[in-house]
């Protein structure tokens, strides 16, 4: 009788568990967009966070300012920063996309129509598959007539307001929550310390102070890598393709946007850059790029692009990666395949933060497991202790 207790005790136990987390996956979606401005607000308080303790060290008369007054500061400086890069970059790369109407992509097509027949007969003869009929031009201008159908723009455009109204609500949102995550360092850890049971309060504060030291590295890391990749791009378009300052800067920065995916954006980003920088330079009314036949002008397109990624893959990457989240290569190797496996290149975007947070809340709540000892065997690889 007693164990029947026992057992029924164990199943209502189990039941309500399941019950409450059903309840709170539940509540989660229906006020997603809620928790998405929260996330994000969380993401700018972790960069803002190194401006603050820098500001924090200027006195003036022995004293600082006051903590509203750096949180501010920082936040004006984080949002600032990231609008004026969009108010700068999104005028010319619309110009980028006005310029490549159906008409010039036809007179592209014409301008090299003497490669592009050498490259049909290499391929037909390659793979015979094709057929006698097949032009590659002709399948890359159905697909550049699905990318800027007319139509699709006017969707876009009618769409806009609602998506301004939208932005401008999440906007402020992310400032104003952001605003009191950078001003209270601790606001955040006090919201989850009061969901999690008392005995576990001490080690969830040490668990979100790595967590939060960490991916403030981690996230300013990416916006150097965006930076530095599209740097080195432009360089290159610019003095080597001679493509001209707005068109470099374009299409250089929608190659650093595309870096942020893992092993596989710096591919789509490359070739995204070698079409648009083709494209625009056989139809553009005014000469652009350099004067060399199509062939070698792709050559270079593909050596610029292949030389920002190797810039990446041997000097940002280890930084960032293996540096500022302190785990091996290996491990955010095999993290990136599974997720990519799983949700796609998107989901690599996250991959890495995602991991970061259960490293370290493996190691906090269920070090004494062999395995995790194993991967983290020591303390100072999740914490903000200098190795």
């Amino acid at each position: 009788m007693e164990n029947t207790e026992r057992y029924t005790d164990k199943l209502a136990k189990y039941i309500l568990l399941a019950a409450g987390t059903a309840i709170i996956a539940a509540l989660c979606w229906y006020f997603r967009s809620v928790i998405g401005y929260i996330l994000v607000a969380v993401v700018v308080s972790l960069v803002a966070k190194p401006l603050v303790g820098l500001m924090q060290k200027i006195r003036i008369k022995g004293k600082k300012a006051p903590d509203w007054i750096l949180a501010a500061l920082a936040l004006i400086l984080v949002i600032g920063l990231m609008l004026s890069v969009i108010v700068i970059i999104i005028p010319i790369i619309s110009s980028i996309v006005k310029g490549i109407s159906l008409a010039n992509v036809e007179n592209t097509v014409r301008g090299i129509s003497v490669p592009l027949a050498e490259f049909n007969e290499f391929l037909r003869s390659s793979f015979p598959s094709l057929g006698s009929g097949f032009r590659i031009e002709v399948v890359l201008f159905q697909e550049l007539q699905k990318m800027f159908n007319p139509e699709a723009f006017s969707s876009i455009i009618g769409s806009a307001a609602s998506f301004l109204t939208s932005f401008g609500v999440g906007m402020f949102s992310v400032v104003f929550i952001g605003f009191f995550f950078i001003k209270d360092d601790g606001l955040f850890t006090k919201i989850i310390c009061a969901l999690v049971p008392d005995k576990h309060e001490k080690t969830t504060e040490k668990a979100i102070s790595d967590i939060g030291y960490l991916l403030s590295r981690y996230f300013i890391g990416v916006l150097l890598e965006i930076a530095g990749v599209a740097l080195v791009n432009f360089i290159g378009l610019t003095f080597v393709a001679r493509l001209g300052f707005n068109v470099s800067l374009g299409i250089a920065f929608m190659t650093g946007i595309f870096n942020v995916i893992p092993y596989v954006g710096p591919l789509l980003g490359g070739a995204l850059g070698t079409i648009l920088g083709l494209i625009l330079k056989y139809s553009s009314a005014t000469p652009i790029g350099m004067d060399v036949n199509f062939w070698l002008f792709t050559g270079i397109l593909i050596a610029i692009f292949c030389f920002a990624q190797l810039i990446d893959n041997f000097l940002y990457q280890p930084v960032i990666y293996s540096t500022s989240i302190k785990a091996k290569p290996l491990e955010i190797f095999i993290v990136l395949l599974i997720v990519g496996h799983i949700g796609g290149p998107l989901a690599m975007i996250i991959a890495i933060p995602c991991y970061t947070v259960v490293r370290v809340i493996a190691f906090r709540f269920f070090g004494h497991i062999k395995a995790i000892r194993r991967l983290i065997p020591s303390e100072k690889l999740i914490t903000n202790e200098e190795d």
